[in-house]
């Protein structure tokens, strides 16, 4: 398995936002930015991922969100797609990334356009799994996954079973069974320090008027049985981004990069490799 490294760089605001690295530092770097849900963390979500992209010769960068993972969780504030891309672009150009491939999970993806909006420059291409943000916000809250995340995350009944329900909810039916064990325990051990307002204060514009904007080649990879995020959208960005490609899978749920990993790992790569 590929070491990993991990650092901690203060950006504006006074937050810490933690990256983790693998590979060579000298290599094209790509940023895996995760999704919300109680525990998420830049590894946790990627962990199936990271040894196929360093061998492959790609420097992987694992950001933690902030209010995720071992960064900063402030409290009374609203946690806006502004603020989540900000922080990771200040922390990602502090720890030397002036330019990177980014990929990014449901939130992460809604992240990844954003920044790519903000900063054209910074982004060579996108790698995007049932992205969020290209959709009004309570149109999401209709979805039949959001109505099965409402848990008692955030007060003391929360417990490692309930974390495992969680997280099976975001995959297919017929690979909740694969999930590992250490996986749950990692993210009930990371949703402990996480307060509410991580998820009841989020805030998430509809980005998809925008994608036409976007001109770095685009590779979308959904899960036809998503239920978070419709499969849907897909064709948001086959009707309205100039180069675009689209894959999706039968029989899995919003976690491709990990439902599909073998699969998602070499359509990337090749998808990358081919762009380099």
């Amino acid at each position: 398995m590929a070491e990993i490294a991990t650092t901690t760089h203060r950006v504006s605001g006074g937050y810490d936002i933690v990256i983790a690295e693998a590979g060579d530092a000298a290599a094209p770097a790509v940023v895996f930015i995760h999704g919300s849900g109680p525990g998420a963390s830049g590894a946790s979500n990627f962990r199936s991922n990271i040894d196929a992209f360093v061998d492959a010769g790609y420097r992987v960068i694992l950001p933690d969100l902030i209010g995720y993972g071992g960064s900063s969780k402030p409290e009374g504030i609203d946690y806006t797609l502004q603020l989540f891309t900000d922080t990771l672009h200040e922390a990602l150009l502090t720890h030397g990334i002036i330019s990177a491939s980014l990929v990014g999970n449901s939130l992460g993806g809604g992240i990844a356009l954003l920044m790519t909006l903000d900063h054209p420059g910074f982004t060579r291409n996108l790698v995007l799994m049932a992205p969020g943000c290209v959709a009004e916000r309570e149109s999401y809250f209709v979805m039949p996954g959001i109505a099965k995340m409402m848990s008692n995350f955030g007060s003391p009944d929360f417990n490692l079973a309930e974390q495992k329900r969680l997280v099976s909810n975001l995959v297919h039916p017929d690979f909740a069974p694969n999930i590992p064990d250490a996986l749950v325990a990692e993210r009930f051990e990371v949703a402990q320090t996480q307060p509410k307002d991580v998820l009841m204060r989020m805030r998430t514009p509809d980005l998809s008027p925008r994608l036409p904007e976007i001109t770095q080649p685009v590779f979308v990879l959904w899960g036809l049985n998503d239920e978070f995020c419709p499969e849907a959208h897909a064709r948001l960005f086959l009707d309205h981004c100039p180069d675009v490609r689209a894959i999706t899978f039968a029989r899995t749920g919003h976690w491709v990069q990990v439902e599909r990993a073998d699969e998602f790992n070499a359509y990337a790569i090749e998808f990358l490799n081919a762009r380099r």
